[in-house]
Parts: C-alpha cells; sequence; structure tokens
C-alpha cells in the first residue's frame, strides 16, 4: 500500500472526489473516525473529510481519559455510565499501551462532601456496571504511602477506584488505521463548505482543499456529521443547539509534582471536580468548564483566570508543593460540544453530557458524546444512515481494534514493547523498520521515539509541523517552549522524508512556535 502522505493525498484526491461514495463522514475526531470504522467494517464505500487535522478539535484536547463518568451516577444518568464502563473495559482489553489501567485517589475530608459512605455506595453501583469490584477505602496512616504531600488537615482517608487513560489523538490514528485497513479513507485539510441538496435530500457535499483552494463536489447516499462543536454549521435549523464549553489544562515535569495516581477533588471554590494525574512521564492539572465565547475557528486557548484557579486547585491539594506558573511547560484547552437543554442560568457543569442525533433526509448529525463510547455512538448514527444507503447494519460486536501478529523487539524494553504496539498498532512493523534505521533513542527523555517522529512524518498524512508535534506526537506538550531545543534534530529527521524544502521548513517551523506560543503557552 503506497504510503499516507501528502504526496499520496495530492495524487489520490481528485480521483476520490469523482466516486459515488455510500457514507460521507465529516470529521476527524474520534467520532468521525469511530464512524467511519464501523462502515468500512460492513463494507461501505466511505470517506471521512476533515477540515483542519485528524484529532485536531476536542479529540487532541480531552482529559485523556476513558472512563465510565462516575459523576453521571451521582446525576442518575445509569445508562450512560453502564455504556462507559463496558467500553472502558472493551477498550483496555483491545488496546493495552494505547488504553492503560490509572488508579484514582479521592481524599475525604472532614465534613466534606462525598464523604466515604456516599462515595463508596457510588462507586459500589459504578463496579457492579462495570462487573467487578475495583475500590478500597484506605485510613489516614495507610493514604500517607499512597499520597505523600497531599494536604492532611481534616484528612480522615481516601478511597482508591480504577478508570483508564490514554493518549486521544494517537487513540483517533488507531482507529482511522483500523478503518482504512478495511477500505474506508481519511482526508484531513478538506473543508466542507455546504451540503448539496436535491430535491430536499442530502446528496453529498461541496468540500474546499484548504492546501491548494480547489473545490470539490463529492456525492453519497448518505452524509455523516461528526463536527463536534461545529455541529450547527452545515445542518438545517431545528431542535437543540451545541453550548461549545471549555475545558483547560496545565501541563508540569513530573519532578515538579510527581504523583504515581490520579488525585479527584472538588474546588474549593466551586465545588466542581478536578485532577491532577500522570501522563506521558508528566503531571495534568484539569479541568475548567465555562462558556467559551470565541470564534470556533480559533484555535482555543486556556485564560489567565483559568490558570490561577487550576494553580488555586493545585495548591489547595498539595500545598508543599508550591507550583507557580513558572513550573508550567504547556497547556491546552479544548471546547466540549454539549447539547444545551436551552434552560436560563443553568451552569456549565450541570449540563448533562448526554448525546442526540439530529436528522435530515440524507444527512445524520452526532451532537455530543463521549470519547469513551465512540464505539457506540458510530453505530447508532449508521443504523441512522442506513436507510439512506440501503444497507443493514446490526452489532456485529467485533473488535475496533484487530489483533496484530507478534512481531520479535528484543532490543526495546517490555514496557516500550507495549507502549509502540499500542499506538501503532498494524503499523508497528514500519515503526520497527525505522528503529533499525534511526535507532531506539527517545527524544529529549520522553517516551517518544525519534523513529516514531520518522514514521509519523512518513506514513501519517503529515500537512504541516503542529499536526507532527502537537497530534502525532505529543513533544509540542512535553518539552519546554514546544521542542524550540529539538527543532534542528527534528528537522533533520523529518525534513527528508515530508519532502519540504529550506524555505518550507523556515516558515512551517516560525508558524508552529507562533501557534505554541499563542494556544499552547501561559496566556
Amino acid at each position: 500500500m503506497e504510503r499516507w502522505s501528502a504526496t499520496w493525498r495530492e495524487r489520490a484526491l481528485p480521483e476520490l472526489a469523482t466516486r459515488d461514495w455510500d457514507l460521507l463522514v465529516i470529521g476527524g475526531g474520534i467520532c468521525g473516525a469511530g464512524i467511519l470504522r464501523e462502515a468500512a467494517r460492513r463494507g461501505w464505500s466511505c470517506l471521512l473529510l476533515e477540515q483542519r487535522d485528524f484529532a485536531w478539535g476536542t479529540s487532541s484536547r480531552s482529559s485523556k481519559m476513558v472512563h465510565g463518568g462516575l459523576r453521571y451516577v451521582a446525576k442518575g444518568q445509569i445508562g450512560l455510565t453502564r455504556d462507559s464502563v463496558r467500553e472502558r473495559q472493551r477498550l483496555l482489553g483491545e488496546a493495552p499501551g494505547l488504553v492503560e489501567p490509572l488508579s484514582f485517589v479521592m481524599p475525604h475530608y472532614r465534613g466534606g462532601f462525598p464523604g466515604p459512605k456516599v462515595f463508596g455506595g457510588l462507586l459500589s453501583l459504578y463496579d457492579a456496571l462495570a462487573g467487578k469490584r475495583n475500590h478500597l477505602f484506605y485510613p489516614l496512616q495507610q493514604l500517607r504511602y499512597l499520597a505523600p504531600g497531599i494536604r492532611e488537615e481534616g484528612l480522615l482517608g481516601g478511597t482508591r477506584f480504577f478508570d483508564a487513560v490514554t493518549d486521544d489523538a494517537r487513540l483517533v490514528q488507531r482507529v482511522l488505521g483500523e478503518a482504512r485497513a478495511e477500505g474506508g479513507e481519511a482526508l484531513n485539510g478538506m473543508r466542507v463548505i455546504e451540503l448539496l441538496r436535491e430535491a430536499g435530500q442530502v446528496v453529498g457535499v461541496l468540500a474546499e482543499d484548504v492546501e491548494t483552494g480547489d473545490q470539490y463536489r463529492l456525492r453519497s447516499r448518505a452524509v455523516a456529521q461528526a463536527t463536534g462543536a461545529w455541529a450547527d454549521r452545515l445542518r438545517q435549523p431545528g431542535n437543540g443547539r451545541i453550548r461549545p464549553l471549555r475545558g483547560s489544562h496545565l501541563l508540569l515535569p513530573s519532578w515538579r509534582l510527581p504523583v504515581a495516581h490520579a488525585f479527584s477533588f472538588m474546588h474549593e471554590s466551586d465545588g466542581r471536580p478536578v485532577f491532577v494525574f500522570p501522563w506521558e512521564g508528566a503531571t495534568v492539572i484539569g479541568t475548567t468548564d465555562l462558556d467559551h465565547a470565541d470564534e470556533l475557528d480559533r484555535e482555543a486557548a486556556i485564560s489567565a483566570e483559568e490558570v490561577d484557579y487550576l494553580l488555586v486547585a493545585c495548591a489547595q491539594q498539595f500545598p508543599t508543593a508550591e507550583v507557580t506558573r513558572g513550573d508550567v511547560l504547556s497547556t491546552w484547552a479544548g471546547v466540549r460540544p454539549v447539547v444545551g437543554d436551552g434552560s436560563v442560568g443553568l451552569k456549565p457543569s450541570d449540563e448533562k453530557r448526554e448525546h442526540a442525533l439530529w436528522v435530515e433526509p440524507g444527512s445524520v448529525t452526532l451532537a455530543g458524546g463521549k470519547l469513551t463510547t465512540f464505539r457506540l455512538l458510530a453505530l447508532e448514527v449508521l443504523r441512522t444512515c442506513s436507510g439512506f444507503v440501503g444497507k443493514p447494519v446490526d452489532d456485529q460486536g467485533g473488535a475496533v481494534f484487530r489483533d496484530c501478529p507478534p512481531v520479535v523487539m528484543a532490543h526495546l524494553s517490555l514496557a516500550q514493547q507495549r507502549r509502540l504496539a499500542g499506538r501503532h498498532g498494524r503499523q508497528l512493523g514500519e515503526v520497527l523498520r525505522l528503529i533499525d534505521e534511526v535507532g531506539s533513542d527517545c527524544v529529549a527523555g520522553t517516551d517518544t521515539l525519534w523513529a516514531e517522529l520518522a514514521w509519523a512524518a512518513e506514513g501519517e498524512l503529515v500537512l504541516h509541523l503542529d499536526d507532527l508535534l502537537l497530534r502525532r506526537t505529543r513533544l509540542g506538550l512535553l518539552l519546554a517552549e514546544g521542542g524550540r531545543a529539538e527543532l534542528p534534530r527534528i528537522r533533520a529527521v523529518c525534513q527528508p522524508r515530508l519532502g519540504w524544502s529550506d524555505a518550507r521548513w523556515q516558515q512551517e517551523e516560525t508558524d508552529y512556535l507562533a501557534l505554541w506560543q499563542r494556544c499552547y503557552s501561559l496566556p
């Protein structure tokens, strides 16, 4: 198979635009990738179009958690929680190294909510939905060993339970890889301008290649819109609206606030749950939840007020760490596509996280939804599209990620082998080939191999430098100043594989560093 690269895209796009598709998917986040994967599995001719880059929106800027949604139990959303914990268990089993168990600790303080008994009751229901007991209360003396450095004034103990964590952008890449292996196609840099309608029915889309400005009219039997916060853009006006809510995060070097577990606690200013958790060898503090009033086509960024809010949370729970703005490596902000219920004065955190499907002849729009349940959402969308396409959809129960044949990786640690297999799946052999070529060294103390960067440049449809450093890898988050000090070596490894001229590389580097400063640094 030809490398999935910008060269392939340039050659393939005109031909792909002439095909008659069963399904066009708009949106290259986790939900769009999931729809493409399930359609391809069933033999539908299907193409995904993403306006920026795969996972560019919410799906690279989430809280990285694959969880059952414990807060949804408390709100009585039992069905959503049941589906979520079962899908969490499925992903843990199918994608080790990409979706990994994460231990959570909820400290309990005298007079605080929730107390150990109430929280234990919620977790008992949570565990029952998952089919296994997964929590334990630790009194103060034992908790000190699990949680050194947390605030002890009034501390009664803590409850430990388990959910899961992932690299959200890599999860999207793996799902797209599964879809492409079974006949689906996906293109980034393709902005859908409008839906094409004939006799009151959607029959395709008018799309623009953002790289060239060329426009294409693509025809299909059905269109599935999975555009997240942009869901109101193309559909006909109807019931329900998206309420864009911003969630922002701080990332610290792990040495500055070393944690072995995720800590969940209530912010003292507003009673919202916040987290401090380990991710990719660093420590994350998150998240906020507030209305996002900025233009959606501008990349979301954390505000000064959100930085202060998260630093207060950190000081509340880890007072002796004395974390300040100067300790922050990077930030990220994502926009949650929450379906608002229209209630006046309803706080962002009180909005339910249920999804909705909005249908017109020939088109289905998915609004809302959770990363964890992307497979179930995809099946629901396909069932709704099946009448337009004329093909039935059943839940075959098949794995999202197919088992890959074992390969010899004797020169790598067991942890590296697990990580690479989880992140690259069917393309693992290509990464191993490049390890032989560029070596098995990691980039600047991260877990990312130089060979992974090389493979992304060769075969993961990178159009711009931020695609490479913020989504195919997470080096732009994990390295100081977005990896500025490593850019000369990154250039040596990746520029020949990307086929960029010196002038093109210099422009990409300038644009990337400006973007990082604007949207991934401190305001």
